[in-house]
C-alpha cells in the first residue's frame, strides 16, 4: 500500500484545474498515474486516492447492512461525489465544481498527503483547521494515542 507524505501548496487554474507536484506524483505507483478518485472529504476538504485505495476504502463499507436506513445514508453521503480523475499530459486532474464549492476551494490550495490519501483544502479552511495551540495539540496527543505499556484492546 502506497503510504503518501508531504504538504504542498498549490493554485487552480480558471478552469478548476489542478497541477499535481511532481514531489507528489513521484510517489504515486506506476500504475496510478493516469486515473485518480477523489471525493469528498469528512473535514470541509476533498479527498484523493488512487484506484486500488478508493478499492480498498469502499470495501469497508461492505459490511454495511444496507437495508439499515443509517447504514445506507452513510454510505450514500461516503460516496457521494466520488469521481474518477484522469490525470492529463501536464499532470493536471480537474476537480469537479461541486466538490470544489463543497470545500470551498477557490484559488489557493494545500494537499496534504498522508497514509493512502491526499487531501486537498482551501489554504484558508486548512490553516483554521490547524490552529490549535502547542498545549491544546498536547492535550489532543494525550487524549488520542496509546498509553505506553498500555495493552491496546481487541476488536
Amino acid at each position: 500500500m502506497t503510504k503518501f507524505i508531504g504538504e504542498f501548496e498549490c493554485k487552480l487554474d480558471g478552469k478548476g484545474r489542478l497541477i499535481i507536484p511532481a514531489r507528489l506524483k513521484k510517489q504515486l505507483p506506476p500504475d496510478s498515474q493516469d486515473i485518480l478518485v477523489i471525493n469528498r472529504g469528512f473535514d470541509k476538504c476533498l479527498v484523493l486516492f488512487t484506484k486500488n485505495a478508493w478499492e480498498a476504502e469502499t470495501d469497508k463499507l461492505s459490511d454495511l447492512n444496507l437495508f439499515n436506513r443509517k447504514d445506507r445514508q452513510f454510505f450514500r453521503m461516503f460516496n457521494n461525489g466520488a469521481t474518477e480523475v484522469p490525470v492529463d499530459g501536464n499532470d493536471r486532474i480537474l476537480i469537479p465544481k461541486k466538490l470544489l464549492e463543497y470545500a470551498e476551494i477557490r484559488n489557493d490550495v494545500v494537499l496534504f498527503a498522508y497514509s493512502n490519501r491526499i487531501e486537498i483544502w482551501s489554504e484558508k479552511v486548512y490553516n483554521e483547521e490547524l490552529s490549535m495551540s502547542s498545549d491544546d495539540f498536547s492535550s489532543l496527543a494525550e487524549e488520542v494515542m496509546p498509553k505506553k505499556g498500555k495493552k491496546e484492546p481487541e476488536n
